[in-house]
């Protein structure tokens, strides 16, 4: 299958080496990934405080970008929610009918990288190779939004030599919430430490979630107390082989 890469602003600037495991895992499937190359931001932090209508040329730009392929996949779960619920409604408040049923169209065809493994292509079993004690969070956008459930677990339970551990509370917000970490930090700091406390209580060596955003807070803050626990993207671990060496972070 022909897939093309949404790879997100935060991948793209801060957390490259996630993009380069998801097209490293896809390609080892048997799928060809492309890259285009005039993708932008799809316009969630526009959306979200409130700047409905800037996010309207970002949304006619993806709707442009992607709209040749058949599957795109963004290791995201807070961008394709944003793409699938988000984009048709600022497409028909501040556009046209006919991107508005376009948007909804490609946000159908557009997955996060769990969603595309498990429900596209019908794969749990990638072959990977992982042999650390790991821990899992589901993200807010990913778990309440797009409704994943326990396909990224489903991938996770399959990987060679891995020792996957319960996260305590898995389902509480670790308090990153794009803007809302800015707009109310002693809040966020403080649902910061609880999931911190959960996540160390496993005894995990890496805490894994399928969005950079929330692995960025709960990674910066286990980096801060200098716990050794590291934060790692799902598609870092399910990149991993036996002869494929490290990750890249």
């Amino acid at each position: 299958m022909k897939i093309a890469l949404f790879i997100t602003c935060l991948a793209d600037t801060m957390f490259p080496q996630v993009g380069r495991a998801t097209v490293r895992l896809l390609e080892r499937l048997g799928h060809e990934v492309v890259f285009p190359a005039e993708q932008t931001c799809c316009g969630q932090m526009h959306v979200n405080t409130g700047y409905q209508r800037e996010a309207l040329p970002l949304v006619e730009r993806y709707v442009r970008t992607f709209e040749p392929y058949d599957a795109i996949v963004a290791p995201s779960g807070s961008c394709v929610g944003s793409v699938r619920h988000q984009h048709a409604l600022v497409a028909s408040r501040f556009g046209s009918t006919a991107l508005a049923e376009d948007a909804e169209q490609l946000g159908r065809r557009t997955y996060e990288l769990s969603e595309l493994l498990v429900d596209r292509l019908g794969v749990t079993d990638v072959g990977a190779y992982f042999p650390h004690r790991v821990t899992y969070h589901p993200t807010c956008h990913s778990l309440r939004m797009l409704r994943v459930g326990d396909k990224p677990l489903q991938l996770l339970r399959n990987v060679d030599a891995i020792r996957l551990v319960e996260l305590p509370g898995a389902d509480q917000c670790c308090g990153f919430g794009g803007t809302f970490a800015i707009k109310n930090a002693d809040t966020s700091t403080a649902m910061l430490a609880d999931k911190m406390r959960s996540v160390l209580d496993t005894g995990a060596e890496f805490c894994s979630a399928g969005d950079s955003s929330c692995l960025m807070h709960i990674g910066g803050g286990l980096s801060r107390l200098r716990t050794g626990t590291r934060a790692i993207h799902l598609a870092e671990i399910l990149a991993q082989t036996r002869d494929g060496g490290p990750t890249d972070g």
